[in-house]
């Protein structure tokens, strides 16, 4: 069978789509991705180049137009040129910029543009920028946070486009203009404030300033900086331990802050220090801990058995306030220590940690439930937040708004819940260098934190409310909907899902990389709260769905690696015979992969996700028409910390292969590698490859 190359089947502008890859990681104001948090997102830029040029006609599909090899490389620059633009962020809503790019892609596509599908939505960079290019966008996910987060960005903003908001402040501004989203973003940002409001009238009073002694004056709470404790076990002392990983509070030049532990009456307190002091090693590390006030040695296994037990505490060691000149730390004080010592709020979401999980090690110090990876002043803040969520959908009706958009802001609110929490667990850290609070996915796992910095979600910096719900309200500029509302399922990649004849591109899972199933959990447990009248089919089940996830997690098979190997083998030929199914003929998938994984060595073989994926698009009926290289991760992340982290995706471009496609004798394969290669060398360099 005899088909038009694609543009992505012989050239792409790699350099140019890696560096503005690269740079959109560090963008974190007016990004899509401040909606609500997903593991290991590709950046905007990638997908639309990747999406634009499977779209496009190469030149060489066109020697009627394009006769010479000159002229089909002029044609290819000019194709280069308006990818390289098409990718800038700054330039994600120039609709001229785009509606030359769809005429681009109706013209290589009969004037009738097939849509687009991600079975593996995830985090919704795919089907986001297919909309953005004028095209019909179809995802699906069995993880219900996927599934509402790509209705948040594919579907609710091209409903409600174009609208005015209904909020009392906007309705007086006559000649406002409420184009593309700004209607909806402002309604947004109205009825967050309202809801903050409504929530600080509950409990504001646990959440009180700080006294700075020797002035007077009250500062505004930023952190409560904590340390769980057990009590030592030598005899002779059997003072409540403080295990504290670093005694820094600030090492930022010139207002370097720490803190110095003091033995008073048989209890160990923290006094702030300033300056370049001499700062003492931290008290607990990887093998066990060092009891301050004895000296004496405590294995780990000590602190995970009076955990299990019930006996480890928490000391509040430093609070962290706002002033003028900045960051001001003070001691801890018994105000303080009082007020957040309160009962457990009622209707608490429930749900049980897994046993053993990708990422997860709070398990070996009793926590087992969701519940204990809060404080009760941050489960009480959550709760608060997510029950005044049905104050604010009553409020927009009477507003003016109708039924479906009351549950469209709300949905977008009950994300912010989501942040809070984030933003606010004990497994949030602080960090010193930046002075800020670390949040709790700062890693793609749930790690164990000694210190943690519990949050006032009433103030003004950074993991506020006031932050988090600005910076949601800035993500809403970057949307660019088109006409088309975006379809959204929450079922399997290997469900029937009857969408037709469709483009596919998709970043499926990495083998055993990232467990999102158990992450998406700490996310879920809220959502259900707050969106299960909305959404009753999503979020139907306590917790998501995992037997069906596709990942080669040995504890989901009584810790059997080859169970897990061969279930993710055979899932993944699965979902790759379901996908042919769909895709359409003229027009190759795309397939983003990780370039390096954990490989594992089964019988004497070396497999990995990676092989696996390659055996599964063969096997399924796919040829494998080209492969580039895309740096899509930051530098210098924390998962890159002594893990297999991915340090680049592979995009595998791939064509359905005709059922009577013939076989080539070893001559016949040497003939056409030597016609091929040259010109192919060429293309490739071309690409600066």
């Amino acid at each position: 069978m005899t088909y038009k190359k694609k543009l992505i089947e012989v050239a792409l502008p790699l350099d140019a789509i890696n560096a503005e890859s690269a740079r959109e990681k560090s963008i974190r104001h007016g990004h899509p991705s401040a909606l609500h948090l997903w593991w290991s997102r590709k950046p905007l830029a990638t997908a639309r180049a990747v999406l634009f040029a499977s779209l496009v006609d190469d030149p060489s599909a066109h020697p009627e137009d394009f006769p010479t090899e000159e002229a089909q490389e002029r044609e290819r620059q000019r194709l280069f040129h308006l990818i390289e633009k098409l990718i800038i962020w700054e330039n994600s809503t120039d609709k001229e910029l785009f509606a030359q790019a769809y005429e681009e892609i109706k013209k290589s596509t009969g004037d009738n543009p097939p849509p687009v599908f991600d079975p593996f939505a995830g985090g919704g960079t795919i089907p986001l920028e297919a909309q953005r290019l004028g095209l019909k966008a179809i995802a699906a996910d069995l993880n219900p946070v996927a599934v509402i987060i790509n209705k948040a960005m594919i579907e609710i903003p091209v409903k409600f486009q174009n609208k005015s908001p209904v909020n009392p402040v906007a309705k007086s501004l006559l000649d406002a203009e409420w184009h593309g989203t700004r209607g909806l973003a402002d309604d947004i940002a109205y009825y967050g404030k309202l809801l903050k409001e409504k929530a600080y009238a509950d409990i504001g009073h646990f959440y009180p300033k700080v006294t700075i002694p020797g002035i007077g004056q009250k500062a505004v709470v930023i952190a409560w900086k904590w340390a769980r404790t057990v009590m030592c076990p030598n005899p002779a002392c059997r003072c409540e331990m403080p295990l504290v990983n670093s005694f820094w509070l600030s090492k930022k030049a010139g207002k370097e802050a720490y803190l110095e532990p003091m033995m008073e009456n048989d209890k160990i307190r923290f006094e702030v220090r300033y300056g370049k002091g001499k700062v003492r090693e931290g008290t607990v590390a990887r093998t066990g801990a060092t009891c301050i006030a004895c000296g004496a040695s405590i294995p780990l296994s000590y602190i995970r058995n009076e955990a299990k037990k019930g006996c480890m505490s928490a000391q509040l060691i430093a609070i962290v306030a706002e002033s003028q000149g900045g960051r001001l730390y003070l001691a801890a004080n018994e105000e303080h220590k009082k007020i957040a010592d309160m009962p457990l709020p009622e209707d608490v979401p429930v749900g049980d940690l897994p046993e053993k999980a990708l990422g997860f090690r709070v398990q070996e110090y009793g926590i087992t439930k969701y519940s204990q990876l809060f404080t009760k002043r941050q489960l009480m803040a959550l709760t608060t937040f997510s029950d005044r969520l049905i104050d604010i959908r009553e409020q927009v009706c009477a507003d003016g708004g109708t039924k479906g958009y009351s549950e469209a802001i709300v949905t977008y609110l009950a994300f912010l819940v989501d942040q809070l929490a984030n933003h606010g667990s004990v497994i949030c850290g602080w960090n010193s260098p930046n002075q800020q609070l670390r949040n709790t996915f700062a890693r793609q796992a749930i790690p164990m934190v000694w210190d943690f910095a519990e949050s006032n979600p009433f103030c003004r910096s950074s993991g506020s409310f006031h932050s988090l719900y600005g910076r949601m309200c800035e993500a809403f500029q970057s949307f660019m909907p088109s006409g088309q509302i975006g379809m959204v399922y929450n079922a399997s990649a290997t469900a029937d899902l009857n969408v037709g004849s469709v483009v596919l591109s998709t970043d499926p899972p990495y083998y055993d990389n990232i467990g999102y199933a158990d992450l998406s959990d700490f996310f879920y447990i809220w959502l259900r709260r707050n969106l299960k009248e909305i959404y009753p089919e999503i979020f139907s089940t306590m917790l998501v769905p995992k037997k069906e996830e596709l990942v080669a997690t040995p504890y989901r098979f009584a810790g059997s690696q080859q169970a897990a190997k061969e279930f993710f083998e055979q899932g993944m030929f699965d979902v790759c015979q379901n996908i042919y199914r769909y895709a359409t003929q003229d027009i190759p998938l795309t397939i983003y992969y990780a370039f390096k994984q954990t490989d594992m060595d089964v019988g004497g073989t070396t497999s990995s996700g990676w092989e696996t994926m390659l055996s599964a698009i063969i096997q399924a009926g796919f040829s494998i028409n080209g492969t580039w290289p895309i740096r899509t991760e930051k530098p210098g992340r924390s998962v890159s910390i002594g893990t297999n982290a991915l340090a680049s995706s592979i995009v595998l471009v791939c064509r359905k292969r005709p059922a009577d496609a013939p076989i080539c004798t070893r001559r016949d394969f040497l003939t056409a590698l030597k016609r091929e290669l040259r010109p192919a060398l060429v293309n490739l360099q071309q690409s600066n490859i």
